[in-house]
């Protein structure tokens, strides 16, 4: 099977008509298509499948039999009308990679493992890497089960509606222990390989990332007939943080932004009751992140206090700084090379499974070029040329990785 082929027989799955863009969210009717899909294809190549207790889905080339296996994949949910290529290039990828080592002949030494983790995107519970996370114990399992989505419905609820166990949910330590290292592919969140005229690329490293949630409790009131003095309008020190933010990012060389917000009760001709925000932070370095979420903060209470309103901040997620693992990216690096083509060393502000998976084994990421550098859009895209340079590039590493 072709990527090109895979790749058609995915793109429709989860897709809006209206908007164009993909609403792929866990535990929904699009995210079940995805898994068939997932299953089907796994099958077509002759691999066993599995679904983990934290929904996490695999595909093996070779049992897990205690021979440290080699790791690839992504993820296939999407953000709100998000682009087709965030995670399931990864995951097309992989198939078409093993595709190609299989018609080469090649036999592994070590197993292989497509792996599509579940809720990468948070799009639906709130916290982005939710099955990795789950995975390694990076979040605590009796949490994960009473996150709600907007409509308030649980992941547990959410789960077993799919015919999923919520109790099994928790880190996995049998499963890590047949793991020997990861090597995620994804399109670059950006464009620095189209700059350096390249197709592929390896990461270094992901900034320190995190995310928020802003609660402004006023009280609701008439637009018409409440005079400004009497308001207590929560949307005003709202409207400070938006701008605090940006300002923040400035100020500290960040990434700060606020995507997402909620007015309540919503009336167009009414004041809100309460706004809920969500703030996006991404930084080169710990400290510097601290600082800058710190800074937005700072504006958030004191605004807030000017306006009469309550102000309330949640983690939701919070992943330190990445190094991924010198040997494995030297490795990879060196593979590459002997492509004939440049493969540039990247670094990246955008959060990944294998940035959490770094945590408990070797890890990095290879990157396909971007050539508009968008994402979470409906105009993300790569070039065919480029994605058929990815699956090359990764069939390479998984054969030096899993070879005798």
């Amino acid at each position: 099977m072709s990527f090109a082929e895979l790749w058609a027989e995915l793109l429709p799955l989860g897709r809006d008509e209206r908007t164009g863009g993909y609403r792929r969210y866990a535990w929904t009717e699009a995210d079940a298509a995805c898994r068939r899909w997932f299953v089907r294809t796994a099958s077509r190549l002759g691999l066993a499948t599995e679904c983990d207790r934290n929904g996490n889905l695999w595909a093996w080339w070779g049992s897990p039999d205690g021979r440290a296996a080699v790791v690839t994949g992504s993820h296939l949910d999407s953000v709100p009308d998000g682009g087709g290529y965030d995670g399931p290039l990864g995951v097309v990828s992989a198939f078409a990679a093993i595709g190609q080592l299989r018609t080469q002949g090649f036999r592994p030494a070590r197993p292989i493992a497509v792996a599509a983790f579940t809720e990468e995107e948070g799009a639906r519970f709130g916290v982005a890497c939710l099955g990795s996370r789950l995975l390694t114990g990076a979040i605590d399992a009796s949490t994960a089960r009473q996150l709600r989505d907007r409509d308030g419905v649980s992941l547990a609820e959410a789960m077993r509606v799919a015919g999923r166990d919520p109790g099994l949910l928790g880190a996995d330590d049998e499963l890590l222990a047949s793991l020997g290292a990861c090597v995620e592919l994804h399109i670059e969140q950006g464009s620095l390989l189209a700059g350096l005229g390249a197709p592929v690329g390896v990461a270094a490293g992901i900034w320190p990332h995190g995310r928020w949630r802003l609660d402004f409790a006023g009280r609701a009131d008439h637009a018409g007939t409440t005079r400004l003095p009497d308001r207590r309008d929560p949307m005003l020190p709202f409207a400070a943080t938006v701008l605090a933010a940006r300002a923040a990012a400035e100020q500290h060389g960040a990434l700060v932004t606020v995507g997402k917000v909620v007015a309540e009760p919503g009336a167009a001709n009414a004041i809100s009751a309460v706004v809920h925000a969500w703030l996006d932070a991404r930084a080169p370095d710990d400290a510097t992140l601290a600082a800058a979420v710190a800074g937005v903060w700072a504006v958030a209470q004191q605004e807030a206090a000017r306006h009469e309103v309550q102000a309330n901040r949640v983690q939701e997620s919070v992943t330190p700084a990445v190094s991924f693992d010198a040997e494995l990216l030297a490795r990879i690096s060196a593979v590459l090379a002997g492509t004939g083509q440049p493969v540039p060393v990247l670094a990246t502000g955008a959060g990944h499974d294998a940035g959490v998976l770094a945590g408990r084994l070797p890890a990095t990421m290879l990157f396909v070029r971007n050539p508009t550098g968008v994402s979470h859009s409906p105009a993300e895209h790569a070039e065919p040329a480029d994605c058929e340079a990815g699956v090359a590039a990764l069939a390479a590493v998984l054969a030096d990785l899993a070879g005798q």
